[in-house]
């Protein structure tokens, strides 16, 4: 995120126009940035000083991408305090393959002097290595991930990485927060005291940060996707639609099925995630559709647990996923006390799709309970 950024947005539709701004105030090196669609474009300071001058192209022919994260650049310029610059940029207006109607959008931005990112860094491991907790906050960006286009990578942009693991090797404990919609990678988890991971929490996201930093809320979040080490781990990684049609070769082993059936394991699996409490799972009985699962508090104060329960056929079916989630409920209970929850085992867990409709595959199951896919505490026969 850039402070005290100043973006002045210039929308062309006719031939050229040009767009002049008094800017810096202060010496050194000002950045410049310009985003702007497909075609030749140039930046000049006054006296005729060219910064830029090239083509921007964007990458890949979508244009919901191209609108939503454009092609951009940036330059640095020395400025002298008190000295009104001119500005000058020009587009020219080019006829696009994509669009039927000639279009340019332009985005002119600058920002003041600032440490580079070698200073920063060492900046964070300066003071990281004078703290009691270092908690290090790392994010995608709209650059990177949007529900406008796919992504690319699952790595972090920009150098969060290094700085993860500068500032964990000067501090041991540390703390990161994970600012991300989806998963990324995370070379350096087995380098910090704590990953966190926040999703896109919203205007409330840093008063509800810091409860969970403090240890006023519990994070009681529990992963509704599987985290690879790295992207290549994967058991699915092409997702590029053929002739408009996006298959899904994998069938029904779609999330962590296919990864059970890969063998690989993940930086994190299904449903992992922990609280600041311990939990124990006395026992489970299965009685007319319903499992009942009591768990006790075994830590030292309040805590939630979310009782997770898979379906498994007895019998290895290469057809057939090894197990599958059926149902969850959350216990909630205080230092030693017990706590008792109920999850509905329908016949429709049992069933597939055929021509006919969905038919029930009957034989025996065994239901696993647990604190995760890859933390089964109990276990409890079933036949259908």
């Amino acid at each position: 995120m850039r402070q005290g950024h100043h973006t002045e947005h210039q929308s062309l539709t006719r031939g050229v126009r040009r767009r002049r701004s008094p800017s810096a105030v202060r010496p050194g090196n000002r950045r410049s940035s310009w985003t702007g669609p497909a075609g030749n474009a140039g930046a000049r300071l006054g006296g005729g000083q060219t910064r830029f001058d090239a083509t921007m192209a964007p990458e890949g022919d979508d244009p919901i991408a191209l609108l939503m994260a454009p092609p951009h650049t940036v330059v640095d310029v020395e400025l002298r305090t008190g000295e009104p610059v001119d500005v000058r940029l020009e587009h020219p207006v080019p006829r696009s393959s994509l669009l039927s109607f000639p279009f340019v959008g332009a985005t002119l931005g600058h920002r003041e002097p600032s440490l580079g990112p070698d200073e920063l860094i060492e900046e964070a491991v300066r003071v990281a290595s004078a703290a009691d907790v270092a908690v290090v906050v790392v994010a995608t960006t709209k650059e990177v991930e949007s529900e406008g286009f796919d992504r690319t990578s699952l790595k972090l942009p920009g150098r969060q990485d290094e700085l993860v693991s500068r500032v964990a090797a000067a501090n041991p404990r540390t703390v990161v927060v994970v600012n991300a919609g989806s998963p990324v990678e995370m070379p350096w988890r087995e380098e910090v005291a704590a990953v966190l991971l926040t999703w896109f929490p919203g205007q409330e996201g840093g008063h509800a940060l810091a409860d969970v930093v403090l240890g006023r809320t519990e994070p009681g979040g529990r992963l509704p996707t599987t985290w690879p080490g790295v992207l290549e781990d994967c058991p699915v990684v092409d997702v590029t639609p053929v002739d408009g049609v996006l298959r899904y070769e994998e069938g029904v082993f779609v999330g962590y099925r296919a990864w059970e059936r890969s063998g690989t394991a993940p930086a994190y699996g299904f449903g992992a995630g922990l609280g600041y409490t311990t939990w124990h799972y006395e026992s489970a009985e299965h009685a007319d559709g319903t499992l009942t699962v009591w768990v006790r508090n075994t830590g030292d104060r309040p805590g939630r647990e979310v009782v997770q329960v898979y379906l498994a056929p007895a019998a290895p079916d290469e057809s057939r996923p090894a197990r599958w989630l059926v149902g969850f409920a959350v216990a909630e209970a205080g230092p030693g006390e017990t706590a008792e929850v109920s999850v509905e085992i329908p016949r429709r867990a049992a069933e597939v799709w055929s021509e006919h409709g969905w038919r029930l595959v009957s034989g025996d199951y065994v239901l696993q309970t647990g604190h995760s896919l890859d933390d089964i505490r109990l276990t409890s026969a079933l036949s259908l």
